[in-house]
């Protein structure tokens, strides 16, 4: 009885001892686990909040691509930030979407076209309200300073393959390399052989994600290819909706059961987009089922639950703070150490 009750004692202590080792860890070494363990975590869908994550309920709240806007979605739990990387005339890494300034900033002209000193008195502006924020564009170096340990960053490449490079290294030299994700299209063969050969020159130590698109793609057999190519642990997949004016109902060739059997064999995750494309139709890599039928139309369960349906773990969106909400309160969604559980499940209309 002895020997039970010592037994007993040891397995609690342990448990705690682990409970706390839990506990003690950054909030991104948490996310990490789940993004490398995709076929552990199949009951939870990561959000990844776009362009910074600077919209909630349809309006503009903070400049997109700002450290303001990662903050943000930090606060509201979102698992990782999606920032767009560009060079300056000097060289320098600068976290900017346009090729322009003048959508996001008080400057003028093309990025390339400015140093970073003089892109360093561009304020940037919250579009669609026309507030002038006290930030000014970030470098790269600055963005991850202020992600590193606390949520991922994917890193959508605005420049050539070869520049993947130089951002990993600005990375690597912040002890943050496995915090970054990025990603590349690919579309064929030669394609895959191009991006891997630029992967290899990199090395290790950070995280790679192709994307497909069911415009050239429509085969899951691709996919299994790109996962041999590379071993990634997510894989970005497109619905494009070519202008149609229905909904989809399956979610395309690439969201289909083959594609989500080839995800639980090659344990990666399946990263959907809803989040909005300037001037074209709503929900238009999503398949008609975007943002806009979530919160405008007040069908979350049509657009982010469709897709959670459908396999995706990782939902890349312009609102952030609805669809963790939405998620969490509709059993999409497992808790992080020291993170409360959602209550109730919510009653949402649907279209079905």
């Amino acid at each position: 009885m002895r020997t039970i009750w010592l037994s007993l004692l040891l397995y609690t202590a342990l448990a705690a001892g682990s409970g706390q080792a839990l506990a003690g860890e950054t909030r991104a070494r948490q996310i990490l686990d789940r993004f490398e363990h995709a076929n552990q975590w199949r009951d939870h869908v990561m959000v990844a909040a776009h362009r910074a994550g600077s919209m909630q309920a349809g309006k503009t709240l903070y400049a997109e691509n700002s450290i303001a806007a990662v903050e943000g979605s930090i606060a509201m739990g979102a698992e990782i930030v999606e920032v767009d990387i560009r060079r300056s005339k000097d060289g320098e890494f600068v976290v900017m979407h346009d090729s322009w300034l003048d959508r996001t900033t008080t400057c003028k002209g093309e990025v390339v076209k400015y140093t970073l000193a003089e892109l360093k008195t561009c304020r940037l502006v919250v579009e669609g309200t026309g507030a002038v924020t006290n930030e000014t564009v970030s470098t790269l170096r600055e963005m991850l300073m202020a992600t590193r340990d606390r949520i991922l960053i994917n890193l959508d490449n605005k420049l050539d393959v070869g520049d993947l490079s130089g951002m990993i290294a600005v990375a690597r030299d912040l002890g943050m390399a496995e915090q970054v994700i990025v990603k590349e299209n690919l579309w064929n063969s030669q394609r895959i052989s191009a991006v891997k050969a630029a992967m290899g020159a990199i090395g290790g130590g950070f995280q790679f994600m192709p994307i497909i698109a069911d415009d050239a793609v429509r085969d899951a057999g691709f996919a299994r290819t790109v996962d041999h190519a590379f071993s990634p642990r997510a894989i970005e997949l497109i619905n494009w909706r070519a202008g149609a004016d229905t909904l989809t109902e399956a979610g395309g060739p690439l969201f289909s059961t083959r594609m989500r059997a080839a995800a639980v064999r090659g344990n990666w995750h399946i990263w959907a987009d809803t989040y909005a494309i300037a001037n074209k139709p709503g929900g238009f890599l999503a398949g008609g089922r975007g943002d806009e039928l979530a919160v405008q139309a007040s069908l979350p369960r049509e657009a982010w639950g469709f897709w959670a349906d459908r396999g995706a773990t990782i939902i890349q969106t312009d609102e952030p703070k609805a669809a963790i909400g939405w998620l969490a309160a509709n059993g999409f969604r497992v808790p992080y150490a020291n993170e409360a559980r959602p209550a109730e499940p919510a009653n949402t209309a649907s279209i079905n």
